[in-house]
Formats: C-alpha cells, sequence, structure tokens
C-alpha cells in the first residue's frame, strides 16, 4: 500500500470519525433537570437611632432559605417546545426581606409564611424560527432540550415566566443560585421587572437573535397591588412593556456584550408627592392609587472578558420615581460594578470567585416620601436621613462536583440600609450556600 492510499484512507477514517461525532450530538425528545439551592444567612447585632415597621432589625439574627425547581420540557414539533417548572419555596430573608433595597438573598420574597409552599413558576411555549442554515449545539439543560440552535432566529415565547429570564443577562451577574446574591447584583436595581412576589409573570416575548445583535421586546401583566401575589388582567390599564438590544464584540479576541434596555409600566400606582400632599406626615401610597400612573426607566448592562480566567461586568439604571414601585425593589437609580474570577490557577478551575459592590439611590419624591414617615412594600423607617445604600459582596464557590453541586461562602459589607444615615451600620452579613444540579 503506497503513502498516496494511506493517506486517503486516514482522511476517509478521520472524516467517518467525525460524522460520528455529529450524529451524536442528537436533538432531544424530552429535557428534565431540577435544582434545589439552600442559603442560611447570619447577621450580628448592629447600632441605630431608632427602628421603623419596615426596618432592617438591629437585632443578631439568623434565616435560611430554601428552593427546589424541576425543569421538564417536550419537543413539539420543528422549533416548537413547552416547558413547565414547578417550584417549592420556604424559609425567609433577614428581617423577612425588609429594609435593605439592595436585599442580601436573591433566593427569598416578601412573604409573611415562611413554611415551604409549592407552585407553579413557569409554563411556557416556545417557537423558534431559523433564519440561517448554520447552527451550533447546545447541550440539554434547565428549560434547554439539547438541539442544534440556528445561528440567526427568531423566537416567539407566551407563558408564565421569570422576565429576568430574557432581559438584562449578564454572564458574571444574574444567578443568585450560583453568581452574586444581592437583589441589586443579580439585575439591575432601578428596574421594576414586572413579576408577582415569587418573581414570575404571564407575558409574550418576541427575540430577534444574531451572533452580534439581539433584540427583544416583551408585554408583561403586573400584580393587582404592589409586590402582590395575584395578577392585574385589566390588560389596557396594567401592564409593563420591556425592549432590549444587545450588541456582541469582541477586544483583542475576548467577548465582550453591552445592553441597552428601556422599560414602562402602567398600572394603579400611588404618587409620592400626592400622598404627602393629602397627608403631610405618616402619608399613605395607597391613598393615591388610580390607572393612568405610570413609571418608566432605562438600564445599561455590560460584560466583558478580560482574561481566560477573569471578567467583569458593570450595570446602571435610573427610573423616574414619581409614582410607587410595583414588583421588584425600592431603587430609582443604581449601579454596580464586579470581576469574577475561576480558579484554574490554584488548579481548581470550575471553582468561582467574585467581588462586586453596588450603590443605590432614591428619586426625590421617593425619599421625601419616607422621611414623611411613608412605608412602600420594602422600605419605612418611620423617618429618613438620606444617604445612598451601599453594598459590597465577595463570593467563593467551590464545586464538589463539577457542574452538580457547588458550596459557597459569601460576605456582605452593607451602609446606609434603606438609605438612612441615621442607621448606617455598618451591617455584616456571612452566608453560606449549596446548590445542586440535577
Amino acid at each position: 500500500m503506497n503513502k498516496r492510499t494511506v493517506g486517503v484512507a486516514l482522511l476517509l477514517a478521520g472524516h467517518s470519525l467525525h460524522a460520528q461525532e455529529a450524529d451524536t450530538l442528537k436533538e432531544d425528545q424530552f429535557s428534565i433537570h431540577a435544582q434545589t439551592t439552600v442559603i442560611s444567612q447570619y447577621k450580628p447585632g448592629f447600632t441605630a437611632k431608632y427602628t421603623g415597621d419596615n426596618s432592617l432589625l438591629t437585632g443578631e439574627e439568623t434565616q435560611t432559605s430554601l428552593t427546589a425547581t424541576l425543569f421538564a420540557g417536550v419537543r413539539l414539533w420543528k422549533g416548537a417546545s413547552v416547558f413547565v417548572n414547578p417550584e417549592i419555596a420556604g424559609g425567609s430573608g433577614l428581617s423577612q426581606a425588609m429594609g435593605v433595597a439592595a436585599a442580601t438573598n436573591g433566593e427569598t420574597f416578601r412573604i409573611g409564611n415562611a413554611a415551604p409552599k409549592g407552585y407553579l413558576a413557569r409554563l411556557f411555549y416556545r417557537q423558534v424560527f431559523a433564519l440561517s442554515k448554520t447552527t451550533t449545539y447546545e447541550a440539554s439543560d434547565a428549560n434547554q432540550l439539547g438541539q442544534h440552535t440556528p445561528d440567526k432566529y427568531v423566537a416567539f415565547t407566551v407563558g408564565k415566566v421569570s422576565v429576568a429570564d430574557y432581559f438584562d443577562d449578564n454572564k458574571y451577574s444574574h444567578d443568585p443560585r450560583s453568581q452574586f446574591m444581592s437583589w441589586a447584583l443579580m439585575d439591575n436595581g432601578a428596574w421594576d421587572y414586572p413579576a408577582n412576589t415569587r418573581g414570575y409573570a404571564p407575558s409574550i416575548i418576541l427575540e430577534w437573535v444574531t451572533p452580534q445583535h439581539e433584540l427583544r421586546y416583551g408585554f408583561s401583566l403586573v400584580p393587582l397591588v404592589a409586590n402582590g401575589p395575584k395578577m392585574n388582567w385589566n390588560i389596557s390599564k396594567a401592564h409593563s412593556q420591556s425592549l432590549e438590544y444587545t450588541q456582541r464584540y469582541a477586544i483583542h479576541q475576548r467577548a465582550g456584550a453591552i445592553r441597552l434596555l428601556g422599560f414602562y409600566t402602567t398600572t394603579n400606582m400611588g404618587n409620592y408627592r400626592e400622598s404627602i400632599a393629602l397627608k403631610p406626615t405618616n402619608p399613605s401610597i395607597e391613598s393615591t392609587r388610580h390607572y393612568g400612573n405610570s413609571k418608566f426607566g432605562f438600564a445599561l448592562n455590560g460584560e466583558q472578558d478580560i482574561t481566560d480566567e477573569l471578567g467583569g461586568f458593570f450595570r446602571a439604571s435610573w427610573n423616574n420615581g414619581i409614582h410607587e414601585t410595583w414588583a421588584f425593589t425600592e431603587i430609582d437609580r443604581s449601579i454596580s460594578a464586579g470581576l469574577s474570577l475561576t480558579g484554574t490557577r490554584w488548579k481548581r478551575s470550575n471553582d468561582q470567585v467574585g467581588l462586586a459592590y453596588v450603590t443605590s439611590g432614591l428619586s426625590r419624591p421617593h425619599r421625601e416620601y419616607l422621611a414623611a414617615g411613608g412605608k412602600g412594600f420594602m422600605l419605612g423607617d418611620g423617618a429618613l436621613n438620606y444617604a445612598w445604600e451601599r453594598l459590597a459582596e465577595f463570593y467563593y464557590s467551590a464545586a464538589l462536583s463539577k457542574d452538580k453541586i457547588f458550596l459557597t461562602g459569601t460576605y456582605q459589607f452593607l451602609m446606609n440600609p434603606g438609605y438612612n444615615g441615621d442607621r448606617k451600620g455598618p451591617v455584616n452579613v456571612l452566608s453560606v450556600r449549596l446548590h445542586v444540579n440535577i
């Protein structure tokens, strides 16, 4: 056998092997995954001049939260799938998630009863229409079927979803189950994103995606009352809209992305200054609620790979702050930035360490309302010596089993909780998080 014949044989064998590998990346008909996350937080006592109904408690405190979620999906036809996510959640945040705008545990909700409770988190239909013949294989994951996804596509999603699954994404800070835990680090703080108490809302999401550009639009229901569990189906008078553009790029072959988000919500919101005019002392925002009031704002979000192991992010957001916060948290201005590093240098490539800082503020009407003794669904010290709230967070996540089990230690340093210089702290929060993927 001559060298040419041997070369052809090797080439054919290599092509055959490549084809066999490609064949193993088959389209899944079903997808079943699950997660559970337990977070325990401890706060030593701190001193404050006074404490209100919605303040962070000054005493020593320990709280634990638990979530468990099933992610089940089925393929219907080409590009179409349905996903359902039953979920169990229990426990509480520190001081029942009161008194801190950049609340310290993104896995907790403002619910009085801490007993574990089951509910339907997500139920949605998704249809993808290919705009290109080239594809990239995506492995099976939570709410993701193993499949070849077109590099260019448009998609339509309808059902009960978490709007934050589609907007304000960031590879370094978006998931409190595996990354930073503060509410103002996992998302843009001034984005009052539409959701019920537990973080979900019936929505329609439209997407146009290419390798460099992404455009998303969302239309969502909002709660009947601020931070309420039930949704308002008076769609013409109560709804929220989100529009986001993403530009992906590379600097010296290091990937990055920048996102610009605009949002608008209208419903029967209360007006801060009208509430003060009606009752100058201890005003009530509920007394001025009526349809036609609205909130709008903007958010900027960037991520950048710096080295193979190190990356950074930043966020900045603003809303008009004339009417009350309706769904997320009482923040009207927010700026955050941070770094994330893998453990490759110390031979722990699946470990991750993160350091971030966020500072948050209020609109003038919002701060005047709190200073007069008013209360929102998160804040209300009875008085207010206004100061920007500041939080720094550090975490180390150790992979106990690759892609399956992670144990994380977190430290948060908080100043001026609830924007109150009379309660400036500092407040120290220590957390342990166990996260399991199946």
